[in-house]
């Protein structure tokens, strides 16, 4: 067993308004365990307050609207009750010296008329259905072809993401980050695969962009921009998606995103990478050399990875998601070498406590002794 105090993981970082610890960031993780109304309960803040020695904690994405739901069992931040849910758990992360942010976000099609108010479509750029099925309360459903918002519905949609960045501040969060990423709403509007609108907001890389540069701009306004982050998923094909251009178009909205000086921008790495004038690259390190501000990487990262990533200087801090799920203390099991608990998959998604909050956390005078 090693400590390791001299890792570029473990040194301090400023992230927007924030000076964080060490550069080890939790990465959101849909668990689908909110309670009654879909507001967060006393054991969602047991499993944010255990993992509160994160730099930095993400939250499972959490919409801001009836129609931004997806998925059975995902918390919202629109009614009372979710908000007192989810001042329960920054409370909780607080009283333990973390840091969290709220993570916002509109599914877009990926969701099922069972799983939205009086059954009606869901909503996205264009009328056109994702592959495969959806996880309703019923079981798995295939994927309907979703309703193509109307150009005069799309302020709605921003002033979503502006009212549940007021929410987040009433819960008592540090800041939040937009998920533009995966396949959900904003980036079903970035790429040229799901968006085929003939209106401002479709057709160039500059038109696609507008939504997500609208809700920065709604979001920033409300928090400041030094704690606001946007999550991207450039090259990433779950949930159906392409983009002919993923070079060209994140690109183009990494340079754009410069402008608002955010907290970070949290890239998902895919597998394979992107094509850049023919040659696969990651996109942490070609959107390293165009966005100006802090970048947080993720995508199957072990602490070796991260070490090289970070001493590259590609990225500024890495996201663990699965490790965090199975190790609570991960800085801690990180510094020390201690072996980490392995994942139980078939508790990812519902569920209750078990594979939730019942990994085991080291010892720590067994840890500051061998």
């Amino acid at each position: 067993m090693s400590n390791d105090n001299t890792s570029i993981l473990f040194s301090q970082v400023k992230v927007g308004a924030l000076e964080l610890p060490h550069r080890i960031v939790m990465a959101p993780l849909t668990r689908s365990r909110a309670g009654e109304g879909l507001a967060p309960t006393e054991m969602n803040a047991t499993y944010y307050a255990q993992r509160a020695s994160a730099a930095l904690i993400i939250t499972e994405a959490t919409h801001f609207s009836e129609q931004g739901i997806g998925y059975p069992l995902t918390p919202g931040v629109h009614t009372p009750e979710q908000i007192a849910g989810w001042r329960r758990i920054t409370d909780a992360v607080h009283a333990k010296g973390g840091r969290i942010f709220l993570q916002l976000w509109h599914v877009g099609r990926i969701s099922h008329p069972s799983l939205q108010r009086g059954g009606e479509l869901p909503v996205a750029p264009s009328a056109i259905a994702a592959d495969g099925e959806v996880f309703t309360y019923t079981g798995l459903q295939p994927f309907v072809t979703p309703r193509a918002l109307e150009t005069a519905e799309i302020p709605g949609i921003v002033e979503g993401f502006r009212q549940g960045a007021v929410n987040a501040r009433e819960a008592g969060f540090d800041g939040v980050e937009i998920h533009g990423a995966n396949g959900y709403l904003l980036n079903q509007f970035l790429e040229d695969s799901t968006n085929k609108r003939t209106d401002v907001y479709g057709g160039s890389p500059s038109n696609r962009a507008r939504l997500l540069l609208e809700v920065v701009e709604a979001v920033t306004g409300v928090w400041g921009a030094d704690r606001v982050g946007v999550r991207l998923s450039p090259g990433g094909i779950f949930n159906t998606m392409h983009d002919s251009d993923p070079a060209g178009t994140f690109g183009y909205v990494a340079r754009e995103l410069n402008c608002f000086r955010l907290a970070y921008l949290h890239i998902i790495e895919p597998v394979g990478g992107i094509s850049v004038n023919g040659t696969p690259t990651s996109p942490t390190t070609y959107l390293r050399a165009i966005f100006e501000g802090k970048i947080i990487t993720a995508g199957g990262y072990d602490k070796e990875k991260a070490e090289r990533v970070l001493a590259t200087g590609d990225a500024d801090l890495v996201a663990f998601g699965k490790l965090f799920i199975a190790n609570p203390d991960l800085p801690e099991r990180f510094r020390t070498g201690v072996e980490l608990n392995p994942p139980d998959t078939s508790s990812f998604y519902g569920g209750d406590a078990r594979g939730y909050i019942d990994y085991p956390v080291l010892d720590q005078q067994h840890a500051q002794h061998a």
